[in-house]
């Protein structure tokens, strides 16, 4: 193992880019694995899968009707009608099926097979349904009618020969590609897979994530507040966002302000943890448990060191105060953002979102959240601190491409985050946006 102290390389301040590819190089995609289907649902496929048979794999009625030969209902009409003899039922899931001669047809369902002899399916609402009068909206149910299955049927209208079949293979022909490697498999590519036989799946698993917050004034919600305490927002919000991000995340009560007890509730998790995540105690106050406890070990092997995690100040507003870095024995990525709940959030879309979507194997180009240029609509001019790159709540239209502020800059507005849905970026070299303006916009949802 390891035994490089956490490093705290607060003097050096540093860009947004450059922590989130110092964070990118670290994280690695987890290993694949095989898995079920539906176990492997948000997971990223890392095999391209060929279709071994055709889909469908045999010519089908997309009707409810009658199998005919063409010639027999050329000229058809209801003055006119062509009068078929009826030869037997053709179920989805026949196997044994009737051959359809001249003269004849067969009643046959939705996805059952064309027998042999037929060209074309008539919709039992061109037909009399065999009852010898006029048009009919649906078939009796064979249970209820069983002689609906002989007899004659009276077809009103002509169809030409392949009218209403499903041909084979016309989904997709067998050594087709059926899903490339690197597709997020959601509920469409889970149907393709199953279609195609497929009952297992090589991929690479969602990544385990758990989120921890600190300090020793937060309250679970629904339990009641004393003096001095505020409810933990952090925690419910970055088990969200893990999830959301395609993560299975784990959600751990908060953590006081103890340094030992967090080092071994960090020590507990471990076990179950591909990323760890905290919130608040990284930055200079006396009580910033997580930058204590992480930077006060002694390295030796039976404790939590393994590996290295640097404290930084980052260019940007909220989330200036961050932590980065990997812990344990087998090097497990760790991010500490602060502990702001809007700080926190920022932190979490810029850098833990981009980790988790690596681990699962996702391209660079797709880890992170789209941007859009906009145009600011606003009362008055957005002001934003030099050298600083800053993060503001917006809401976006797309219709007319502009972007509102929401709420203030405080890093503690949660009410004005739950009502945004992007973020409007102003550059690092840039203290004033007037209204009209283009900006980039970050959309987080």
């Amino acid at each position: 193992m390891s035994s490089s102290a956490p490093q705290d390389t607060g003097h050096r301040l540093w860009s947004v880019d450059e922590h989130l590819a110092d964070v990118l190089a670290t994280v690695r995609p987890l290993e694949p694995i095989e898995l079920q289907l539906l176990d492997a649902q948000g997971c990223v496929l890392v095999e391209d899968v060929t279709v071994p048979v055709a889909l469908p794999p045999f010519d089908n009625s997309s009707m409810d009707g009658y199998a005919v030969r063409a010639a027999d209902v050329q000229g058809a009409s209801e003055e006119f009608p062509a009068v078929l003899t009826v030869i037997g039922d053709v179920a989805a899931g026949s196997g044994e099926l009737p051959t359809v001669g001249p003269g004849e047809a067969a009643r046959i369902m939705t996805g059952a097979p064309l027998p042999p002899g037929a060209e074309a399916v008539v919709p039992v609402e061109w037909t009399d349904g065999g009852t010898g009068g006029g048009a009919v909206s649906g078939m009796t149910p064979a249970s209820a009618a069983p002689e609906g299955s002989g007899g004659e049927v009276r077809v009103h209208r002509p169809a030409e020969a392949r009218a209403h079949v499903r041909s084979r293979g016309s989904d997709v022909q067998a050594g087709d590609l059926a899903l490339a490697a690197g597709t997020v498999l959601g509920p469409p590519q889970i149907a393709l897979l199953a279609a195609i036989g497929r009952g297992t799946v090589r991929v690479r698993p969602r990544p385990r994530v758990v989120v921890m917050s600190t300090g020793s004034e937060l309250v679970q919600p629904g339990e009641a507040l004393a003096s001095g305490t505020i409810y933990d927002s952090n925690s419910f919000a970055l088990a969200a966002a893990a999830r959301d991000a395609g993560a299975i995340a784990y959600r751990v009560g908060a953590v006081e302000d103890d340094a030992d007890t967090l080092r071994a509730t960090i020590e507990d998790q471990l076990i179950r943890a591909d990323l760890l995540v905290t919130t608040g105690g990284v930055s200079v106050g006396a009580y910033d448990v997580v930058k204590e406890a992480l930077t006060s070990v002694a390295g030796g092997e039976d404790d939590v060191s393994g590996g290295k995690i640097d404290f930084r100040k980052l260019a940007m507003q909220p989330g200036k105060p961050q932590g980065f870095g990997t812990i344990g024995p087998d090097h497990t990525p760790l991010l500490a953002l602060p502990g702001n709940p809007v700080s926190s959030y920022v932190s979490f879309e810029l850098f833990v979102r981009p980790a988790i979507r690596a681990l699962m194997g996702l391209p660079e180009s797709e880890v992170g959240r789209p941007s859009v240029r906009a145009v600011l609509k606003a009362d008055k001019a957005l002001g934003s601190p030099a050298g600083r790159r800053q993060f503001l709540r917006g809401k976006y239209d797309a219709q007319s491409g502009t972007v509102s502020p929401v709420g203030g800059s405080g890093s503690h507005l949660i009410a004005a985050l739950a009502h945004a849905d992007s973020l409007m970026v102003v550059p690092e070299d840039v203290t004033s946006v007037e209204p009209g303006s283009e900006l980039e916009v970050v959309l987080l949802g």
